[in-house]
Formats: structure tokens, C-alpha cells, sequence
């Protein structure tokens, strides 16, 4: 299996297909397997990396350091696969670890794109915001596996639902804590500062990152996209695949230089 030893744990990647390399990196309800709909479409043209976050799928956290040393996962792994410069494709929790790293190494990153996530940095008024959104969208108690798809999705496609139900099953059990965002997080200047090519896709009937929250935090980045998908809630991704495919291939297209 590909694990990599990473100060302390044990790390589960795959890379597919050959080309400029992008990182798909999964959310609280996910893993390296999430993306069975993506990869298959961009290792035609792209070096697909998929990981499992520490404590997450078949990676290992032994110590229950979580969400602190994502981004120092994600810096240990490229080095080891000798890996220059990525894009970045981020979905929810994995929006932390794809932000922090664009914002620490600017230079190694071509493309980021954010899927129902603003990243979760340090802005204590957007937080707030959030807060209250959710509650007047009730629904919190409810398992995050539930409420990670739009209510239409769930009663439209109860096979897929049980799907993405079954892989978020996958995960050992975890401290929540531990999936918090970490001290030293970026904060709103550092985030408005990002020259990164930028892409923020969302489902209008997120609860969990409403629209209006990631059009803020596309709002402070200079050139950011924004993508809102009528219909479909936290998990575009696995909800309209083909619609987001197309705008990440989009994306991609025009800022990574694929060779002929």
C-alpha cells in the first residue's frame, strides 16, 4: 500500500495518471476515496494525488495532533514525492489544509480551488456569521454525513447517498476537536494578500458553508472566481460531479500548463 512515515504517523496516498500535479484533499466526511469521481476524469491529463488526512481512512494519528499538522502533512508528502508545484482541489475541512498551504508557500501553487470551504482561518466576524447562519438552518444536530448533501440530492439519489454515507463509515472514530482549526491558522490579511489563482465552488443549499459566506472570502482574495451550484449542497463534488469537473477542468485549464 502507499504509506509514507511522516514524523510520527503513517500517511495513505495514490497518485493516478502523469502530468502537473493536483492534490484532491477530502472534508470531515470523506476520504481519499471521495473522489472516485474525479480522479478517473483528471489523471488524463493530471498526476491525481489523493491523501487521507491524519486519523482519517487508513492514515494514522497517533498522538491526536489532527487538523494542527495538516498543512506540514501536506509539505512532508510533496517533498517526498519530489513534488515542485501542485494545484489544489479542497473540499470543506480539506480547505484548511489547501488554504494554509497556499498561503505558506505562494510560489508552489498554481491553481487553488475551494468546494464548500472558506478555509476556516482566523476571522472571527465571518465565523460569527456562520454560527448564525447554521442555526437558522437547523438541522446541527444531525450526523455531518447528513447534512454534508443538499435535501433534494438525498431524496433524489438514495443510492448515492447511502454511498457517500458508507465512505464517511470508513473513518476510525476521532476526537472533533481535532479537526478544529489550529492555533497560528492564517488570518484575514494574510488571506487577502493569496496572488494564488483562486476558485471558490459552492451548492446553493449549503448549511454548513452557506454561499454568502465564501462570496465574502472570495470578495478579499484579488481575481477570485465564484461558482455557486443552484440545488445542490455541501458536496458538489459528489453531487452534480459532472458540473464541477467541467468548471475545475475549466480552471485548471487556464492557469496550469499541461504539455502537449
Amino acid at each position: 500500500m502507499p504509506i509514507v512515515k511522516l514524523h510520527g504517523i503513517e500517511l495513505y496516498y495514490e497518485t493516478h495518471g502523469e502530468g502537473p500535479a493536483v492534490v484532491f484533499l477530502h472534508g470531515a466526511a470523506g476520504n481519499h476515496l471521495s473522489w472516485w469521481q474525479q480522479v478517473p476524469v483528471f489523471r488524463e491529463r493530471y498526476q491525481c494525488i489523493t491523501i487521507d488526512h491524519r486519523g482519517f481512512g487508513r492514515s494514522t494519528d497517533p498522538a491526536g495532533a489532527g487538523g494542527a499538522e495538516y498543512v506540514r502533512d501536506l509539505e512532508l508528502l510533496l517533498d517526498e514525492l519530489e513534488v515542485d508545484r501542485v494545484s489544489l482541489v479542497a473540499q470543506s475541512m480539506g480547505g484548511r489544509t489547501a488554504l494554509g498551504f497556499a498561503v505558506r508557500h505562494p510560489q508552489r501553487v498554481d491553481a487553488l480551488v475551494m468546494a464548500d470551504t472558506w478555509g476556516f482561518f482566523d476571522w472571527p466576524e465571518l465565523q460569527e456569521e456562520v454560527r448564525r447562519l447554521r442555526e437558522q438552518a437547523g438541522g446541527q444536530e444531525a450526523p455531518l454525513a447528513e447534512r454534508a448533501l443538499g435535501q433534494a440530492f438525498q431524496a433524489r439519489e438514495p443510492a448515492r447517498t447511502f454511498l457517500y454515507r458508507q465512505i464517511a463509515g470508513l473513518n476510525p472514530p476521532r476526537d472533533p476537536a481535532n479537526i478544529l482549526p489550529p492555533a497560528g491558522a492564517p488570518d484575514r490579511a494574510a488571506v487577502s494578500r493569496l496572488t494564488v489563482p483562486t476558485l471558490f465552488i459552492v451548492g446553493g443549499e449549503d448549511t454548513l458553508t452557506p454561499p454568502a459566506i465564501l462570496r465574502r472570502v472570495a470578495d478579499i482574495i484579488p481575481g477570485a472566481q465564484f461558482r455557486e451550484f443552484p440545488g445542490f449542497g455541501h458536496s458538489v463534488y459528489f453531487e452534480d460531479a459532472t458540473g464541477f469537473n467541467a468548471e475545475v477542468e475549466r480552471f485548471l485549464g487556464a492557469h496550469v500548463r499541461v504539455p502537449a
